[in-house]
């Protein structure tokens, strides 16, 4: 099996965490990248540039869908909201991502040399 690039890897991670965002509803790009920056603590920030191609690419996998609505601000925006399969691709992402934090940190605590 071929290992994910770097980029591939980032923009899962980005997916993931468009789809958890949008598990509590529906919300306008700007949004989305507001509560994944305030919520870790302003360590990760989802530019433009990154958050406009991963908000297309799951349109186009039918995990979320868009619709202009008004925003707080009484500003026309594109509102996305999560769809049965992006929920279901949440939960298998959820498990997916639960195992490789685990293994990364059996590696990082490992404390001997391997065999």
């Amino acid at each position: 099996m071929a290992r994910p690039s770097p980029l591939e890897l980032l923009q899962g991670t980005l997916d993931l965490l468009i789809l958890k965002t949008l598990s509590w509803g529906p919300a306008h790009g700007y949004a989305i990248s507001r509560w994944i920056q305030q919520l870790t603590g302003e360590v990760l920030t989802v530019g433009e540039g990154s958050l406009y191609p991963a908000l297309h690419r799951l349109e186009e996998r039918e995990w979320i869908e868009a619709e202009w609505r008004l925003s707080e601000h009484n500003r026309r925006a594109k509102f996305y909201r999560l769809t049965s399969r992006g929920r279901q691709q949440l939960r298998t992402e959820t498990v997916s991502w639960g195992r490789f934090v685990d293994a990364v940190a059996k590696v990082l605590n490992a404390t001997g040399q391997p065999v």
